[in-house]
């Protein structure tokens, strides 16, 4: 291995405290897509202040002008498709939480790996397969090991879920 690359480190997992947790994992899983995983750990800070720290009820609010002065923000990863998905994915997180009564509950509903990946690719905006597998990884949800679960979607053994 060449002394430029290191070998990437599984992320720190959770135990959810509430909806502005599980935002905050989706939001990042979000941003991480195409993009470095150091250069979206080194914004973090600021990506969060940018985000009322995930509250949902406040992220939800955030409309077109809201946006747009997101999209001037340096704190922030200026993708307007990321970031409308993830003022999207706050109103959608608190409706799935008021309708399960919970948001862990909305999570328990699946039946396993795959019925979640479906049911977060369906439910929210902007979250593929990896970005999935990473949301339930992070939050302690039972996934497959990686480097199984990838090749077999690299291999074509398996249809993506929910795709």
């Amino acid at each position: 291995m060449s002394p430029a690359r290191r070998p990437m480190l599984p992320p720190d997992r959770i135990t959810p405290g509430g909806p502005a947790d599980y935002l905050e994992v989706m939001a990042r899983a979000i941003f991480q897509a195409g993009m470095s995983w150091e250069v979206v750990a080194g914004r973090w800070p600021g990506i969060t202040e940018a985000f009322a720290g995930f509250d949902p009820a406040r992220v939800r609010e955030i409309d077109a002008e809201g946006i747009d002065e997101l999209m001037e923000d340096e704190r922030v990863i200026r993708n307007r498709r990321k970031l409308e998905a993830i003022a999207a994915n706050a109103g959608r997180i608190l409706e799935l939480d008021a309708e399960h009564g919970g948001f862990d509950r909305y999570l328990d509903a699946a039946s396993d790996f795959d019925g979640l990946t479906a049911a977060l690719k369906r439910d929210f905006r902007f979250l593929g397969d990896f970005g999935s597998y990473y949301f339930q990884y992070v939050i302690g949800r039972p996934v497959p090991p990686y480097d199984q679960w990838r090749e077999s979607l690299t291999a074509g053994k398996r249809k993506p879920a929910g795709g």
